[in-house]
């Protein structure tokens, strides 16, 4: 599958993945500070910004299309970096080819499952009717009705596009991502660890990391990783906390 994506910067090589429900975009401001030091990938996975749309939506298929890309791309030693559902295809990946990677960064989520906890999102984006938009506004305020926070609705609206006749439409396949929601919350698991430096950065503010419950499963999957808390952040550390996650990212990075 090719991927869209675009890159900045030059040296050696870190590949970002987006979450659940995001783009490339979202990685856009960090990327510009990683690209002093990093050839930055920022990377669509299948399903989501501008990549293509496909009912097959797991994480073998993510995982699948991460080494195609990394292959067409003679793409050696690769840092990856992957948020959310990306950081579990990040480790779905390395546990599968650790030779196509030299470091692992995970950012607030554990390799469990999950149990749902989409349903306002996905009630959210089918709530709003989108043959009688006329503006952005109009669907934010059909989502709000059913989102009520208005960050969440500002990176699930980055979706929304007109189209070149200027009708809305979503980036995302909906219709896929729903159909295969049970298998994007599932665990990841390998008999064989991923010995190499790996780094899982976690909200203070955020559930879906629990140390006290998760650590024995990151250290039989990834023995070397280490665990650290960026406080007063919930699951989008990187945005809420961008200055600290860059910090602690690029010393795990560089080190």
């Amino acid at each position: 599958m090719e991927l869209h994506y675009r890159t900045i910067g030059e040296g050696s090589p870190l590949l970002i993945l987006h979450g659940l429900f995001g783009y490339s975009d979202n990685w856009q401001t960090l990327g510009k500070y990683y690209a002093e030091h990093f050839k930055v990938y920022l990377i669509d996975q299948r399903n989501h910004g501008r990549s293509p749309h496909t009912p097959d939506f797991s994480y073998q298929h993510m995982s699948d299309d991460l080494r195609e890309f990394i292959d067409q791309h003679q793409i050696q030693d690769a840092a990856i970096l992957g948020h959310s559902m990306g950081g579990k295809v990040a480790m779905n990946f390395a546990l599968q080819h650790p030779d196509k990677l030299s470091k692992l960064l995970v950012a607030d989520i554990a390799p469990k499952a999950y149990p749902p906890h989409h349903d306002d999102i996905l009630e959210g984006f089918h709530s709003i009717d989108l043959e009688s938009l006329e503006s952005r506004q109009d669907a934010d305020d059909q989502l709000a009705q059913k989102v009520p926070d208005f960050g969440t609705r500002q990176f699930l609206l980055k979706n929304l596009y007109r189209t070149e006749d200027n009708k809305f439409a979503w980036r995302l396949n909906l219709e896929s991502i729903e159909a295969n929601l049970d298998s994007i919350l599932g665990n990841i698991e390998s008999d064989t660890p991923f010995t190499k430096p790996t780094l899982f950065l976690r909200g203070g503010n955020s559930r879906y990391i629990k140390p006290e419950q998760d650590t024995e499963q990151i250290k039989r999957l990834f023995p070397n990783a280490e665990i650290q808390t960026i406080e007063n952040a919930g699951h989008w550390l990187h945005a809420e906390q961008p200055q600290e996650f860059f910090k602690l990212s690029m010393a795990f990075l560089q080190g």
